[in-house]
């Protein structure tokens, strides 16, 4: 597969806008390869095209003979160079191997990144140019510092009259789930069955299920009791994206799956608090409650000094006139 249809199919994949630094860091070494790959064939063509101008436009007769140089001229000047080329060999093979400096290297690095960033912009203006130049319906279009596929603007109300068609989105239960994985690994499969491996009555997710159209009945099992059998759908084939039920994972790929989605929640779920943080927890919970009652205490003798006083009869005492 070629780097650009690569770098097309990370394109339709991606939910969001893929930018360039996220092509480049993934695809780097390729980049690099092809464009050595690139300008080392791109001497090989000019080479080949000057070659056939330089036939085309220069005719036999505009050939002329050149004066021989003489030979003894000729011979001292090729010892001359022989001798230098000796002394300049020499003195390299005395001098020990450079070693690049730590700020070279960086810089290389650098330079490598900006060359695999060009080539895969480069690329992308390809693939761009195609998709505008072909009869399509999609484009790449760049959004957001990123690159995505898009439906062309002139397509977009086929493309609203399609997705007012579509059912909505389908959302199962975990009960619903598990039952669906069963009838799909076990068909046909009768609902005493599906209950004995879940070991819970599953007779109303059944019911569900079928008024979901993800399950049918396939007959009835020749047992004592004749109990119904069930069997998935064309429909459970469409949800789930599957050619036939032979593409279904393997158990052992169903459990590893299981376990990794079951590790993943358990992750994301709060961990337990530990006997410090309680506590931490009962002291403040505690020292709440003591605050409470200090400002409860502090209120009452207020409340006293606000009240009107009483004689010993327990009338009102009469208040002194201040003049």
């Amino acid at each position: 597969m070629s780097l650009k249809a690569r770098i097309e199919a990370v394109i339709y994949a991606a939910e969001e806008p893929v930018t360039l630094a996220a092509l480049a860091s993934l695809f780097r070494d390729e980049a690099l390869a092809v464009r050595a790959e690139r300008l080392a064939a791109a001497p090989a063509e000019a080479l080949a095209r000057d070659s056939a101008d330089a036939e085309v436009a220069t005719p036999d007769f505009a050939v002329e003979p050149q004066p021989v140089a003489d030979a003894s001229a000729e011979e001292s000047s090729q010892a001359g160079e022989a001798q230098q080329s000796d002394l300049t060999s020499s003195a390299a093979d005395e001098q020990p191997p450079a070693t690049p400096a730590p700020e070279d290297e960086k810089k290389a690095a650098r330079q490598r990144d900006r060359e695999a960033r060009d080539e895969i912009r480069r690329l992308l203006d390809e693939l761009r140019a195609e998709y505008a130049a072909a009869d399509r319906g999609i484009e790449i279009r760049e959004v957001a510092g990123g690159y995505r596929m898009a439906t062309r603007a002139e397509y977009h109300d086929a493309v609203r009259a399609f997705i007012k068609t579509l059912k909505p989105p389908m959302k199962l239960s975990l009960q619903a789930l598990e039952t669906l994985a069963v009838i799909a690994y076990k068909q046909p499969v009768t609902a005493p069955e599906i209950g004995d491996i879940r070991g819970v009555d599953s007779s109303g997710v059944l019911g569900s299920l079928i008024a979901r159209k993800l399950i049918s009945t396939a007959g009835r099992k020749q047992v004592l009791g004749r109990p119904i059998l069930y069997k998935t759908t064309k429909e459970f084939l469409l949800r789930f994206g599957l050619k036939d039920l032979a593409e279904l994972p393997s158990m052992e790929e169903f459990e590893k799956m299981a376990g990794e989605l079951a590790e993943a929640e358990e992750a994301n779920a709060a961990p337990p608090a530990t006997e410090g943080e309680l506590q931490f927890a009962e002291d403040e919970a505690v020292e709440q409650a003591a605050d409470e009652v200090r400002a409860e205490e502090a209120a009452e003798p207020a409340a006293e000094d606000l009240s009107p006083t009483t004689s010993a009869e327990g009338e009102p005492a009469a208040r002194k006139d201040p003049s």
